[in-house]
């Protein structure tokens, strides 16, 4: 009888430890940078600040973000790096008219960086589409964002079903749109209420939502 229990003992299957996957670890790596990482992003970022302000890359930085957001290694999708200058959201301060009229002033944009990265891709190459972008990097002056975006007319775009809705009329010029992800979190589309003022849109409120 003894022996029996011993050989039930041993049939239990321990819980396979799940592995993490070289995405997993990307994406650690990003989140909680190391010493050396922050060293090397920001050695990376002075060749960035020495460049031009949109600059065609080979592939993604951030390869496990980019995944997420629809990029695939494929003809037809493209990256580029965006640079947008932080600041200018304060007017200046006047030196006339009474006290009360000399306080200064902020300027508000009425939309995040992304979305302003975004468009000015967009009016730079009116031939593509932006799917989506994400953030690679800041510093004192500068916003760093890659675009991915699609060429509307490569054939391996069409083809795909994943990516054939970007050819439609109805989302050309989605960045200019304010359709992209970044455009619709800046217009506050994330959440749905009739109390809204940017819902139907704002000329139904007399543009006073934003």
């Amino acid at each position: 009888m003894v022996e029996k229990k011993e050989q039930k003992t041993k049939s239990v299957k321990e819980p396979v430890k799940s592995v993490k996957g070289f995405y997993q670890h990307m994406s650690k790596s990003w989140r909680n940078p190391s010493d050396a990482d922050i060293a090397n992003i920001r050695a990376k970022m002075i060749e960035w600040r020495a460049g031009n302000r949109i600059t065609k890359l080979e592939k993604p930085t951030r390869l496990d973000k980019a995944r997420r957001l629809g990029y695939k290694a494929k003809k037809g999708v493209l990256v580029y790096r965006v640079i947008v200058t932080r600041g200018g959201r304060q007017n200046e301060r006047p030196t006339g008219n009474r006290r009360t009229h000399r306080a200064s002033q902020m300027k508000i944009l009425k939309m995040n960086y992304r979305w302003v990265a975004e468009q000015r891709f967009q009016q730079s190459f009116r031939n593509l589409e932006v799917l989506n972008s994400y953030l690679i990097g800041k510093d004192g002056k500068h916003y760093f964002y890659e675009v991915i975006a699609l060429d509307r007319n490569a054939p391996e775009i069409k083809a795909d079903p994943q990516y054939s809705w970007i050819t439609r009329a109805a989302n050309q010029f989605r960045a200019l749109r304010g359709l992209t992800s970044a455009g619709r979190k800046s217009r506050g589309l994330r959440t749905k209420s009739r109390n809204m003022k940017v819902r139907p849109s704002l000329r139904a409120w007399h543009r006073s939502g934003k």
